[in-house]
């Protein structure tokens, strides 16, 4: 395949390969999000419901751009759900129940670990002069880091109320 940018044929395949494993990485998020957002139960079902939703969508949208921007520099891309598999650094969860506050934990983790992951694909684009694929990097940076803050508050939120039960329960 020739490229079809002036990128060479190594940075290519170099930003092809990373942008495939963060495809992968965000179809799991997503799935994982979406998994959540159906099986959320408990008190705060409604907001949190919501923002699954929303967080949902927003990490769905990055995937056609994350994909057309790979075949865009003249690389391949994702295929199958088994190619994500094959691709995917974040784990699934495949249990039958979760408790809210693990749902948001892990889905906290994971975006962290997207995050980190973006930086790294970020430093392979500075090194190879892509800049319209760090640009776009920035901004799902900057995404991903509002999912992490809103989740980061709710987790804490939840710490805070277990904590403040706790020392104010009384022993007969």
């Amino acid at each position: 395949m020739e490229t079809s940018t002036d990128l060479c044929r190594q940075a290519v395949e170099e930003i092809s390969s990373s942008l495939r494993q963060l495809l992968a990485d965000v179809f799991a998020l997503y799935m994982k999000t979406k998994n959540f957002h159906w099986h959320m139960s408990g008190p705060h079902f409604r907001d949190y419901h919501l923002l699954l939703d929303e967080q949902a969508e927003q990490i769905f949208i990055m995937t056609d751009v994350i994909a057309e921007r790979g075949r865009k520099i003249g690389g391949a891309t994702l295929r199958s759900i088994s190619d994500i598999t094959r691709h995917q650094r974040l784990s699934d969860n495949n249990l039958e129940y979760v408790s809210s506050n693990n749902m948001l934990a892990e889905l906290c983790a994971d975006n962290r670990h997207l995050a980190g992951s973006l930086r790294s694909t970020h430093e392979i684009c500075e090194r190879e002069c892509d800049v319209a694929t760090a640009s776009l990097i920035e901004n799902w940076i900057d995404e991903t880091e509002r999912r992490i803050w809103f989740l980061s508050e709710i987790i804490g939120d939840l710490s805070n109320a277990t904590s403040a039960t706790a020392a104010n329960w009384q022993f007969p």
